[in-house]
């Protein structure tokens, strides 16, 4: 579905407004205003854009937005909203995964939505926008058809997602990401303190990821906890007892692993 082109200003100009504001203009959008709590931010996204302006406070009312797109942390969201003035019928659409519609009721002469793109952003790294997932929900058909030409000029991948269904994907996606991060982050430092290179991972992690978009997870799975191997298992655990945290994350991560082959296996 196209839509023309709209004028549009972010809040927020952290890692999810700076590959957004780069896709809306590179689809023909223009990013007319951008706003955030900090100034050097603000003036360093819109910098990047032309024609837009940094603005210094939340008072949108005047200026020529049709589409507020809201890129806050979850906590700020509701408290930048209560603030937010903005020109009458213009659409405030909020990018969080896992805050619901209604955190946006009550914004003077809006129309409201979600426009959330479901991928982890960096700035120091070049993102394929056509390729994100972005999940929309709105008020009304009107407000939504809007939002799919706007999704659509970005990306390939539009879907209408309620909040319920929207906050359990944010689970599954915490999982997914944050979390395989952070365990990556930790054989990481193993590796360092081994004076070992973390690339000796590098064609391990590419053929689990490969195989658990291929397969069910927990069919195709390895390693000492699934084999219920307790010699391997207690030295691990041996080997981590100058990291505790480390060590009941590992403890409770194989005992995990054991309870669903389990499951699996009794079904």
């Amino acid at each position: 579905m196209q839509s023309p082109t709209m004028k549009i200003a972010l809040i927020g100009a952290g890692n999810v407004a700076w590959h957004l504001a780069q896709a809306l203009q590179e689809a023909g959008h223009e990013v007319v205003a951008v706003y955030s709590r900090t100034a050097a931010h603000s003036e360093e996204l819109a910098h990047r854009l032309p024609g837009a302006i940094p603005l210094a406070s939340l008072d949108l009312s005047g200026s020529q937005a049709e589409l507020i797109l809201m890129a806050v942390p979850d906590a700020a969201l509701a408290g930048v909203a209560h603030t937010l003035q903005v020109p009458a019928g213009a659409i405030v659409a909020h990018t969080s995964g896992s805050q619901p519609l209604a955190v946006l009721q009550g914004i003077p002469g809006a129309r409201t939505g979600v426009f959330y793109p479901l991928q982890t952003f960096s700035k120091s790294k070049q993102m394929n926008f056509s390729v994100v997932p972005v999940l929309l929900e709105a008020e009304d058909e009107q407000t939504l058809r809007t939002l799919q030409g706007v999704a659509a000029s970005i990306t390939g991948e539009v879907h209408v997602v309620d909040s319920d269904k929207r906050k359990q994907l944010h689970l599954a996606a915490v999982f997914a990401c944050n979390f395989t991060n952070h365990l990556l982050g930790i054989s990481q430092r193993i590796l360092q303190q081994a004076e070992l290179p973390r690339t000796l991972l590098q064609p391990l992690i590419r053929e689990t990821i490969d195989k658990a978009e291929k397969h069910p997870p927990f069919q195709v799975q390895t390693g000492p906890a699934v084999r219920h191997d307790q010699n391997v298992i207690q030295e691990h655990l041996r080997m981590l007892q100058q990291h505790p945290a480390y060590q009941e994350l590992y403890l409770q991560l194989t005992q995990s692993i054991q309870q669903q082959a389990s499951d699996n296996t009794s079904e």
